[in-house]
């Protein structure tokens, strides 16, 4: 049944899918799609605005308008519906891949790597494969009583010296807070942080606003999960210097 009621409004040209709205939003009802914050469906917005002050962007507003009303138990079925998708599509990430098969490599991150000599490729400072956050299974053996360094995948290339200065010692999470699922980033945090001992994490993101949504995934997920961590976010430029540290990781 419809009727005019307060709804939430997008406006695409502002958004850069920084996808903040997305973790907000408990219905379900924002996702990203083609790097762009939509509303998927009228009935699963409430119309309470709760993702209104996570935009950095200013994108998103409540307007009101003609609208199917809010069903709540149809954001039921949609969450229960997304949850079976992502449960089914894990396992077939974790042994479908063979780049997803869990490997150690002992002792290569107990200290950073050396300066390499001239001629000469500076080593490796990772210990643990895989690294894309949606190949990591929580029950990873690396990630017990681990330090995480969690890193927008566009830093490695940004940073010059990304082994030498961040890697050692670190358990390496990658993933994009654009074009990636925020709220399957939500939940596999939270997985996390239930299953293992994390000691510490490290956010290592971008200054484009679209990476701000990084820290607060993880948030969202350590919040979830009950635990509190301590916590660091470590800001780098286009050109690949530190801009700034927030928090401090133990």
């Amino acid at each position: 049944m419809e009727g005019r009621r307060k709804i939430i409004e997008i406006d695409e040209e502002r958004c850069d899918g920084c996808g903040q709205c997305v973790v907000k939003c408990a219905e379900g009802a924002v996702e990203i799609i083609d790097g762009k914050a939509k509303l998927i469906k009228d009935s699963f917005c409430d119309g309470l605005g709760a993702c209104l002050g996570e935009c950095p962007r200013g994108a998103l507003k409540i307007v009101e308008r003609e609208a199917p009303e809010f069903d709540p138990e149809a954001v039921e079925r949609h969450l229960e519906e997304r949850e079976k998708r992502r449960s089914a599509a894990e396992p077939a990430m974790a042994c479908g891949c063979p780049s997803s098969q869990i490997r150690v490599f002992q002792g290569l991150a107990s200290t950073p790597p050396t300066a390499a000599e001239p001629g000469n490729a500076a080593p490796s400072a990772l210990a643990h494969w895989p690294v894309q956050l949606r190949l990591v299974p929580p029950q990873a053996p690396f990630l017990k009583d681990a330090d995480l360094l969690v890193v927008a995948d566009c830093v490695p290339v940004a940073h010059p010296d990304f082994h030498r200065k961040f890697v050692a010692g670190k358990v390496v999470l990658l993933g994009c807070p654009k074009f990636d699922n925020a709220a399957e980033y939500v939940q596999k945090f939270e997985q996390i942080f239930r299953t293992a001992n994390i000691r510490s994490v490290t956010v290592l993101d971008m200054e484009v606003p679209c990476c701000s949504a990084m820290p607060v995934i993880v948030k969202k997920g350590m919040g979830a999960s009950g635990k509190t961590v301590p916590m660091e976010e470590i800001v780098v430029s286009v050109r690949g210097e530190v801009l700034k540290r927030n928090g401090k990781a133990a």
